[in-house]
């Protein structure tokens, strides 16, 4: 099954209406419990949490900590490279209840169809299982969360904030050196795991209130930008002249959205111009709902918003 990136499939897992019905149930008992572990800076495939609250979070990090270098990290294949093993050890940690392990267990190596056969693998989450995007969260949590957490306590020299969005995550830096101490380190804990970064999308970058001006003294240009949910963010000034994060469409993105639509215009050339209208007002809605938000971020989130939602719990 195509994932939705170019070049990208991912296992099709499609569970019986019986096991749909279990994973609800089961789904239900272990966000009650994890919900409450989760630390403030994981937002998704959470309830009540969005990528708009994602975003917010993250620029009002920037735009009010000392933050002058930027990970971009994302992981590699990470729903299909989840290792059972692991996972099920970590849930056992957590949950003592004995029917709830044999029941993850039999829906993780139920397997998956490829091409029309089935496939058994110790790795990986069914896309379309009900209970895979809360498992994933849970094995990120142990594995990322609370490592992540622990290191800037014991290891960082300065500053060190953190926002995460399923396998995507982002981290600003007061130091340089913290930063490159923490991406060697990343890379040698998601390695003990079976995982590993995506080389070509995990990026350290100058980026920051004083990014500017630092980098123009050393002849660099303008600060590099970088991707996190769709949206290409980068540095900015207000009217005012103060600083401030902002973000446009990621080119790349748009470009893909706008081939699809292209060939679906084509598909309804003919139809009804009331059918047109209607899947146009319906795609404009959809991208405006998401993509349109304004640069309002002192006004919508304040210091104690900050505090609130990326305090590590």
């Amino acid at each position: 099954m195509a994932s939705g990136k170019p070049g990208a499939v991912q296992p099709l897992g499609v569970p019986a209406l019986e096991d749909k019905i279990v994973q609800s149930a089961v789904a239900e008992v272990l966000s009650s419990v994890y919900q409450v572990d989760f630390l403030g800076f994981s937002y998704g495939l959470r309830p009540g949490r969005n990528p708009h609250m994602t975003l917010e979070a993250l620029h009002t990090a920037i735009m009010s900590q000392r933050v002058n270098w930027v990970l971009d990290a994302d992981i590699r294949n990470f729903f299909d490279s989840v290792d059972h093993e692991w996972l099920l050890r970590i849930v056992a940690h957590r949950i003592a209840d004995p029917r709830i392990l044999p029941l993850i267990e039999l829906w993780l190596r139920a397997g998956v169809l490829e091409s029309g056969e089935k496939q058994e693998a110790d790795r990986g989450t069914p896309q379309r299982a009900g209970i895979s995007p809360l498992l994933a969260n849970i094995f990120l949590h142990y594995i990322l969360d609370l490592w992540v957490h622990q290191w800037r306590r014991r290891r960082a020299h300065g500053r060190v904030v953190a926002v995460r969005y399923a396998d995507d995550f982002v981290m600003g830096f007061e130091s340089k050196t913290d930063a490159q101490e923490m991406l060697l380190a990343l890379r040698a804990r998601l390695a003990s795991f079976g995982l590993m970064l995506h080389e070509d999308k995990t990026r350290l970058i100058e980026f920051g209130r004083f990014a500017a001006l630092s980098r123009q003294r050393r002849g660099k240009g303008r600060p590099e930008t970088f991707a996190f949910l769709g949206f290409t963010h980068y540095c900015g000034r207000t009217r005012d002249g103060r600083f401030i994060v902002k973000h446009k469409t990621e080119g790349k993105r748009l470009t893909r959205k706008l081939t699809a639509l292209r060939h679906e215009a084509w598909r309804l050339m003919h139809a009804p111009m009331a059918k047109q209208h209607e899947w146009f007002a319906a795609v404009l809605r959809g991208h405006y709902g998401y993509y349109g938000r304004p640069h309002k971020y002192r006004k919508r989130c304040s210091q104690a918003t900050f505090l609130r939602c990326c305090a590590a719990g």
